[in-house]
C-alpha cells in the first residue's frame, strides 16, 4: 500500500520548470491524502493564470503515475496567497532578506564574471555574448547573462523573445531561459520601443536591481553584455564586480580596432584581467570554393590584441543572409560561425579556470 512518504519524495523529482527546484522543497505540495490508493494532493503556482501549470500538473501526474500502489490521482493546482508567495520568495532567498548587498556579488570566487565589452556599437558584441552563452551552456555550464546594454538592449531578440516577460513573485524576478541560459534584459521593463532617458544614478540602480532582484540559482558563469564604450554602465560594473574578467569585441576595421583598445585599457586601469579578443565578421568564406573573402579589411583584432597584452581567441566568419541562423540570432552548433564559438568557449573555459567544473560534471 502507497503511503504519504512514498508520495512525497516522488514528487520531489517534480521541479518547478522556471525555478529548477523540487516541488516538495519549495513547499508548493499542501494537502496531502492517501486513502486504499488514491492521492489527493494539492499542487501551489505562485501566480494566476501561470503559463508553465499545465507542465507542472503534467509532470505531477506522471510521477504519481509511476508510484507503485497509486490507484487514483486527484490533483488540485491552486494559486498561492499572498502570505505564501511572500515566503515563497523569501525561501528562494535562502531565508534571508534583501540586502543592501545582493548576495551574488559575494559568489565572486564561485562564478565567473565575464564582461563582453567593446569600444563603439554595431561590431557584434551583443551577438557574441548570446552565443558564447549558448556554447558555454552546451559544454555544460550553468550560464546567465545580463544585458547591461541599458539603452541598446539587444539580447532578448537576439534569443528570439518576443512578448515573453519574466515571472514576478513580491519583489522577486525569475530570469527567461532560452537553449539553457538565463538571461535579464532592461527590455523586459520598459514599453515597447520607448527609449531609456536615464542619468548615471538610475542606470546603477537598475545593474544593481538585475544581480539583487533576480533569483539567479546555481551559475557557473555570468555574462555581461555591456553598452559600448567607457560610460557609466561599465564604471558601476567596474565598482561591483572588482574581480570580473573581460573579453573584448571588435572587427577587422581599424577604427573600431582602436576605439576598442580604449575600452580594455579602462578595464586593464580597473584591474581587470582581460580574458582575449575576439574579432567578429572576420571574413566570409565562399560556401562552393572554400575562398576566404576579407570583407572589413584584415588586422584589426591582432591590433587590440597586441595593445592590451592578450590574444585573438576566435575570428567569427561573416555569415549569409540564408546561411546559419536558426529562428532566432543564434548560430547553430555545425556552421562554421557555431563552430567558431565552440572553440571560443573552449578557450575560455581554458583560460579562466572553468575546466575545472566542467571536468567534476
Amino acid at each position: 500500500m502507497v503511503t504519504e512518504e512514498q508520495v512525497l519524495e516522488a514528487l520531489r523529482d517534480v521541479e518547478d520548470p522556471e525555478i529548477h527546484k523540487s516541488i516538495v522543497e519549495l513547499d508548493m505540495v499542501k494537502d496531502l491524502k492517501v486513502e486504499d490508493g488514491k492521492v489527493s494532493v494539492t499542487v501551489l503556482v505562485t501566480i494566476a493564470n501561470c503559463p508553465l501549470r499545465n507542465t507542472i500538473e503534467h509532470s505531477v501526474r506522471e510521477a504519481l503515475a509511476n508510484l507503485s500502489g497509486v490507484s487514483e490521482i486527484d490533483l488540485t493546482i491552486e494559486t498561492m496567497t499572498d502570505e505564501q508567495r511572500a515566503k515563497f520568495a523569501e525561501k528562494l532567498r535562502g531565508g534571508k532578506p534583501a540586502q543592501s548587498k545582493p548576495p551574488i556579488l559575494d559568489m565572486d570566487d564561485r562564478i565567473l564574471f565575464l564582461a563582453v565589452a567593446s569600444g563603439k556599437g554595431g561590431v557584434g558584441k551583443s551577438t557574441v555574448t548570446a552565443n558564447l552563452a549558448v556554447a558555454l551552456a552546451r559544454a555544460g555550464l550553468r550560464v546567465g547573462v545580463v544585458d547591461a546594454d541599458i539603452y541598446g538592449f539587444s539580447i532578448p531578440s537576439i534569443f528570439g523573445i518576443k512578448q515573453q516577460r519574466p515571472t514576478v513573485i513580491n519583489d522577486l524576478i525569475i530570469p527567461i531561459e532560452v537553449e539553457g541560459v538565463k538571461l535579464i534584459s532592461m527590455h523586459f521593463f520598459v514599453p515597447e520601443n520607448n527609449p531609456v532617458v536615464w542619468r548615471g544614478p538610475m542606470l546603477g540602480k537598475m545593474l544593481r536591481n538585475f544581480f539583487g532582484e533576480v533569483h539567479w540559482g546555481e551559475l557557473d558563469v555570468m555574462l555581461l553584455d555591456l553598452p559600448p564604450g567607457t560610460g557609466d554602465v561599465a564604471m558601476d560594473v567596474h565598482q561591483l564586480l572588482p574581480k570580473s574578467k573581460e573579453l573584448i569585441v571588435t572587427t577587422p576595421q581599424k577604427n573600431a580596432a582602436e576605439v576598442a583598445v580604449r575600452a580594455g585599457v579602462m578595464g586593464i586601469r580597473t584591474n581587470h584581467e582581460i580574458v582575449g579578443v575576439v574579432e567578429n565578421m572576420s571574413y566570409f568564406e565562399c560556401p562552393g570554393c572554400g575562398e576566404k573573402a576579407y570583407l572589413f579589411g584584415r588586422g584589426g583584432g591582432d591590433e587590440v590584441a597586441q595593445a592590451l597584452r592578450t590574444e585573438v581567441l576566435a575570428q567569427i566568419p561573416v555569415a549569409s543572409m540564408d546561411e546559419g541562423l536558426q529562428r532566432r540570432a543564434l548560430f547553430a552548433e555545425e556552421t562554421p560561425q557555431g563552430q567558431a564559438y565552440s572553440r571560443l568557449a573552449r578557450e575560455v573555459i581554458r583560460r579562466t579556470g572553468l575546466h575545472a567544473t566542467v571536468s567534476q560534471r
